[in-house]
């Protein structure tokens, strides 16, 4: 069921019907809103050039994030590889530990 969300952003009003929740949605707009009128105070950009100048910053941002958490995947994975490979050598002296014990009795 698609909900009818009004948000504005920079001034400018927008009505989106969206299946996403309406509180989650207020937070995004809220949040674009707030780095538009960043731009915008600091700039002193036209609303559309810091509008266009905020989609590139926010994208950015999000590249940046995917290529961290990328990393992290990969760091998580080698981890987990390591901890594989020594649970295993681990085991394999514990057989070579218990082994030499009953060959001495």
């Amino acid at each position: 069921m698609s909900n009818r969300v009004v948000i504005q952003i920079a001034g400018q009003e927008l009505v989106l019907l969206v299946d996403e929740d309406v509180q989650y949605l207020n937070k995004v707009a809220a949040f674009v809103d707030q780095k538009v009128g960043q731009v915008v105070s600091e700039t002193r950009m036209s609303l559309l050039n810091a509008t266009m100048l905020t989609c590139m910053n926010i994208a950015d941002e999000y590249f940046k994030a995917m290529d961290q958490a990328e990393n992290l995947r990969r760091q998580l994975k080698e981890y987990i590889e390591e901890s594989a490979k020594s649970k295993t050598e681990l085991a394999e002296l514990k057989k070579e530990t218990g082994k030499g014990k009953k060959d001495s009795q």
